[in-house]
This record gives structure tokens, sequence and C-alpha cells, in this order.
């Protein structure tokens, strides 16, 4: 019997591009090849690609995400969506696969658009008594003073894009100065930006994932930047930043934050894979983003807390893409 057909998608049109292909290179190293065909296709807003061996590239056909491999039409099975940022994890592509009806392995359109809206996201989570930071949200057009934001949100305060991830764009501001730069610093990564209050405490960050089988709760991973926060730079050079797998917590503290990432799961209904980022403000967790495409480089969190709980992630991923082909 021929094996099922598994497409990676990566790359994506926003500035987390390159981070984007170096999470499709590591869930390929991991995906288990004696059970999938596997395949990595690559998004940008000139083609969608995939490649084949020998690094000949075949054109998807859009109709039906298939594609030509030699004189055979192929088409996939699963997808396994590894985009950060539009349009994989803003549900933008979540709804092709959902019309041309290819399972995949993120959560839904909706779930997708939401959580990649963080003002809106931790506005709806913060309804059912989730901690959040103080924050207001600029859309196209409108400013606010600098007087304004000292006023309701103090400094240092963070200024960052309302969507996107990976910290680009993002602002730790100290003086009021620095506001506006900050601002159209951000507004150069997207079409809102959102200024938070500065939490200071210990940030963690704690995976996720659910099948009709067993609800998995990952082990906590604490972040020490050596940067003046967890930015772009701590986050993709080894050097600039602790990460510390399980957390130096308490049991209870650990026990809380596991149970509000397993709430937080289900409030919202997601599917695969997430990641709910935290900073702990004396013994009270106050959600920082909920990821739904975290990365996943050998080095990155989620592989991390995986083997962290004596699991593999071979056999994760190979659960996670066979309870969603069952939903099919």
């Amino acid at each position: 019997m021929d094996k099922r057909r598994i497409a990676i998608v990566a790359g994506g049109y926003s500035s987390e591009f390159p981070v984007s292909l170096r999470s499709a290179q590591g869930l390929y190293s991991f995906m288990d090849k004696d059970r999938y065909d596997i395949y990595i296709v690559k998004l940008t807003r000139e083609e969608w690609v995939v490649e084949l061996a020998d690094g000949e590239l075949s054109e998807i056909d859009k109709n039906d995400f298939s594609f030509v491999k030699g004189d055979r039409i192929c088409h996939f099975d699963f997808v396994y969506i590894t985009i950060h940022g539009t349009p994989g994890e803003d549900g933008r592509l979540q709804g092709y696969f959902d019309m041309i009806g290819l399972p995949y392995s993120t959560c839904d359109v909706l779930v997708s658009a939401l959580t990649f809206n963080k003002y809106v996201c931790n506005r709806y989570l913060h309804g059912f008594g989730i901690p959040i930071a103080r924050s207001v949200v600029l859309r196209g057009g409108e400013s606010i003073t600098d007087g304004e934001v000292v006023e309701q949100l103090g400094l240092p305060c963070f200024v960052k894009p309302n969507v996107g991830g990976s910290s680009c764009g993002t602002t730790k501001v100290k003086t009021a100065e620095d506001i506006q730069p900050a601002i159209e610093k951000a507004f150069a990564e997207g079409e809102e930006v959102i200024i938070e209050s500065f939490m200071k405490g210990t940030e963690v960050t704690c995976g996720c994932y659910k099948t009709k089988k067993r609800n998995v709760v990952l082990p906590i991973t604490e972040v020490v930047s050596k940067n003046e926060f967890f930015d772009y730079e701590a986050k993709y050079t080894a050097s600039k930043v602790d990460e510390i797998t399980p957390a130096r917590l308490s049991g209870e503290m650990t026990a809380e934050v596991q149970e509000c990432t397993s709430r937080i799961y289900d409030v919202l209904g997601c599917k695969g894979i997430i990641r709910v980022d935290y900073i702990i403000i004396e013994d009270v967790p106050y959600l920082l983003e909920v990821n739904t495409t975290p990365g996943m480089t050998e080095t990155s969190f989620i592989p991390q807390q995986v083997k962290a709980a004596g699991m593999d992630m071979k056999d994760v991923l190979t659960e996670i893409i066979e309870n969603e082909m069952m939903r099919k």
C-alpha cells in the first residue's frame, strides 16, 4: 500500500519567512518517514512550489493543492502548517484547505484568526478570568500622544505589531520621546499596533495538544533573556537566552500554569499543538499570547518540552496527524 502523502507547508508572506523554513526542516527531521511520504511546500506571494528530489521544484495547482511528479498528478492526504504569520497563522490558509477538503494540523479559521490578533484574543480570554496586561490598540490612521501612553500604561512599556510573531517590530520603550518611533516601527510590520504595560516577572511558556484519546499538557519552559527582553535576537541566538525545561517553579505554580494552558485550549477550541506564553508576577500567571503555529526546530520550545516529558517528537506528530485524519 502506498504511504500517505504529507505536505509541510512553510514560508508565507511575512518577515517570519526564514523562521518558518527552519521549522519546516525541523518537522521534516522529526516525522516518521517509514509511515509517510513527506514533502516541503514553500509558499511565497509569487508561487507555491513543492520541493522534489535533487532540488527540483513542482508548482502547486491551487485548485486542489496537487502537483506533478514525473508523469503523475499527486495529491496530498494531509497538510502540516508551519507558517509563522500570514497566510498560515491567521486562518486564511485554513479556510482554503477547508474549502478543498484537505485535513490540516492547526486550529481552524476562527481560532487562528482570533489568536493571530493579540489584542482581541487576550481581551476575549480576559472575559474568562485570564489575567492580562493593560493595553491599547492603534489601527491604521489612529494615533496616541506620548502623554496618553504614559498616563494609561506607564513606562517602560512594550510597543509591537498586533499581529505577527518572533518579536519582529517590537520595542521596549523606556522614555516618552521613544514612543512615536517605536509606533512607526511596529506599523511597518502590520496595520495594527498594540501598546502594553510593562510587567516584570518570570517569563514561561507551556505547550499543549489534545486528541480523541488523550490530553497532553507539556512541561513548562522558563525563559531568561540576556537581552533587554525576549526579542528576535534572543529567540534565535542560543547565547542570548537561557531556556530552562522544566521551569524552576513550585509544584503549585506549575500545576496552575498547566491548568490555565489546558483551559485556554478548550475555551478557544484549539486543534493540534499550541503554545501559551505567560509572565508570572507575585504568583499570578499573566497571559502574554497564544501561539497556534509554534516553532518546530530541534531547539524550539515544543521539542524541548516533548523531550523533557520523556516523549518522542516523531510519536507526537504521528499522533496529531492520525487524529486529524480521523476527522475527515
